[in-house]
């Protein structure tokens, strides 16, 4: 048998090296496989919104014609738990495993779906909601802990950035797709082919991660002076709490944007710039975010997508036309978007803390989907479009300075982590 090592005669060398090279090449490549597929997974969560949101009137004339306003809480009550309970998730994820987490959470989402599709009264089809919240809880959580683990440092950032396209992604793909499947077959096929889809990511990543992610293997707790103490310490951390309290900030205006700008467009011109708003922010997440976060500290990006949106939002009182500002206000919360995200792996070095650090952000999210768009309807009913434009602006600077001042507790502290 040949000696390895510096004994080994130069082809011997080139060899080594040569393997190696496909080592590395095959590990990237296995990297990236399983990333699409965690990011296929987030596109599964956001369809349990998009399934209801984009077929509603159908939904709401042809199952339920006499829910009234009762019906609104078919989407809203996927985000109830998520409110309440997204620092436990974030406790179990840390505690029993991301890809465990991932699995049950995929698999009880398909069930949700089935259930859903066999059109059941409103009562039980709201039961059936706010169980699936549990499902999507579960994903957002353990899906990007598992992209920050799997991914090499040097394509981390983009693997962030592509996760937090999820959302826009999945309710373009519901549109473009999924709502001609409802003309065509009724809703309960949209239903049934989501609950596949979920059914076969969760038994793809199961059988592609389950030798390559750790387990932990520590007992679940969850007693309620453990959830308390989780809750202060995440909150408490200027490193875990970070992206989550920029988050909610985000997400108090995303969806109110979407509805609060439409009807301010030119008609002609309303589907066209309606439709480019959320592709703006998810092409500056992809293309921008990445190179951007090779020279600045995700935190400091997340701030400066925020800053950027408050100048966008100050061109309408000098007259720029809305459709204009709207699609830059978008581009500028991509940075926002894409950021946020990949400031979670760098503020937090264990696997632990991500989980937490992804429980609050899934916390803080689901707070701001929840109460933004009612909130900020109230103002545009009572006060008009230039108030609530004014409300969001305030709304970015204080997201802006949040990050800020736990930036600033974190080099007081000594211990700043970044690229």
């Amino acid at each position: 048998m040949l000696p390895s090592g510096a004994n080994l005669p130069a082809p011997w060398h080139s060899l080594d090296i040569l393997d190696n090279d496909f080592a590395m090449i095959s590990s990237l490549r296995f990297s990236v496989f399983a990333i699409f597929l965690l990011w296929t997974s987030g596109l599964a969560a956001a369809a349990q919104f998009a399934k209801i949101a984009v077929p509603f009137d159908i939904l709401q004339a042809t199952t339920y014609p006499q829910a009234g306003n009762a019906a609104g809480w078919l989407l809203t009550l996927i985000s109830a738990l998520g409110a309440v309970l997204g620092m436990v998730a974030g406790t179990l994820v840390g505690q029993i495993g991301s890809m465990r987490i991932l699995v049950a959470s995929l698999a009880l989402g398909a069930a949700c779906s089935v259930w859903q599709a066999t059109l059941p009264s409103l009562p039980v089809m709201m039961l059936s909601r706010l169980i699936e919240g549990l499902s999507h809880l579960g994903i957002v959580v353990a899906a990007p802990t598992l992209i920050a683990e799997l991914s090499p440092d040097r394509i981390r950032g983009a693997a962030l950035s592509l996760w937090s396209t999820f959302f826009g992604v999945s309710f373009a793909l519901t549109a473009w797709f999924g709502l001609p499947l409802v003309q065509s077959a009724g809703i309960e096929a949209l239903f049934l082919v989501h609950s596949a889809i979920m059914a076969m990511l969760a038994i793809g990543l199961f059988l592609i991660l389950r030798r390559v992610v750790p387990q932990a293997g520590i007992r679940p707790s969850l007693s309620l002076r453990r959830i308390v103490r989780e809750h202060a310490q995440s909150y408490g951390s200027p490193y875990i709490s970070a992206a989550s309290l920029g988050w909610i900030f985000y997400t108090l205006t995303f969806v109110s944007l979407l509805t609060l700008l439409p009807p301010l467009l030119p008609y002609e011109t309303r589907a066209t710039i309606t439709g480019a708003m959320p592709l703006a922010s998810i092409t500056v997440s992809l293309l921008c975010v990445p190179l951007l976060l090779t020279r600045i500290a995700a935190a400091h990006l997340v701030s400066l997508g925020f800053l950027l949106a408050v100048l966008v939002l100050a061109l309408l009182p000098l007259g720029v036309p809305v459709g204009a500002v709207a699609i830059a206000l978008f581009a500028m919360l991509g940075l926002v978007q894409g950021a946020t995200f990949a400031s979670v792996p760098q503020l937090n070095a264990s696997l632990e803390t991500r989980a937490l650090a992804n429980g609050t952000l899934a916390q803080m999210g689901n707070i701001g989907n929840l109460f933004g768009t009612p909130i900020l309807l109230a103002v545009l009913i009572q006060g008009g479009a230039p108030l609530a434009f004014t409300c969001i602006a305030i709304i970015y600077a204080l997201g802006a300075a949040v990050h800020a001042y736990l930036g600033l507790i974190r080099r007081r502290q000594g211990r700043t982590q970044g690229p």
